[in-house]
Parts: structure tokens; sequence; C-alpha cells
């Protein structure tokens, strides 16, 4: 028994660093690239103001923000608003499969932005939201 608890504690300390970094790589990959796309220095105030923020759906009159689905509470799942579908948490602090993917990030801006804002984000706001994101 505490053969195992040691093995998996090893293990643990050992891959942990590895989620961390591959997360600071895929962030760290986008945010240099947004920025030469002419992006100014990005701001994790900015990007929570943008998450926070409420928009009127176009399709249902109901205001509705990130939280809608990924919950107020970034440490915990969501619920996708209309499928119900869990969203796993997107803190990499406890989810160590969040933010590592570079195509799946850009995959889900250009989905998330067009679903809660009706339109893109900005490189700037994508950025934004990154410096926020990756703080938690």
């Amino acid at each position: 028994m505490n053969r195992l608890l040691i093995s998996t504690t090893a293990i643990l300390l050992i891959i942990t660093p590895l989620y961390a970094q591959a997360n600071a790589n895929a962030i760290s990959e986008l945010e240099a690239y947004y920025q030469l796309q002419g992006a100014a220095p990005f701001n994790a105030a900015n990007g929570k103001a943008l998450w926070e923020k409420e928009v009127v759906d176009a399709k249902t009159g109901k205001n509705r923000n990130c939280s809608n689905c990924h919950s107020s509470d970034l440490t915990k799942q969501g619920k996708h608003s209309r499928t119900l579908k869990v969203i796993q948490p997107i803190a990499p602090s406890v989810n160590t499969e969040s933010l590592t993917k570079v195509k799946k990030i850009k995959k889900w801006f250009v989905r998330n932005c067009k679903g809660t804002f009706g339109r893109e984000c900005t490189v700037q706001e994508k950025g934004d939201i990154l410096a926020f994101l990756k703080n938690l």
C-alpha cells in the first residue's frame, strides 16, 4: 500500500510540471501569434471583463456570457446552455488538458465567440482572455 502511494505521488510530481509546460507553450505561442497580428500587451483584467460581459443572444433575446456554459467558478464543470453537454473545467490549475493545444484553442475561440458575442473575437480579446484564463 505504501509503495503504491509513493509511486503514485512520484508519478504526479513528474507529470504535473509537464502538463503545465504544455499549457504554457500553447498559450505563449498564441500570445506571440496574436501580437504579430497587431495586438497590444495583454491584460488579464480586460479578459475577465470580456468573460463576464453580458450580451443579448440574438436567437433567444436573453442575456448571456461565457459563464452561462463554463460556470461562474472556472475550476468546476460547466454545462452547455443549449445541448446540456458537460464542459470540463477550463482552469488549467484543475484541468491539465485545458489550454494545451493551439489548434483546439483557436477552434473554440471561433465557436465560442460567435456563439456568445455573435462575432469572432479580435486578436486583442483572445489574448486578454488567455491572460485571464492562464492565471486561474
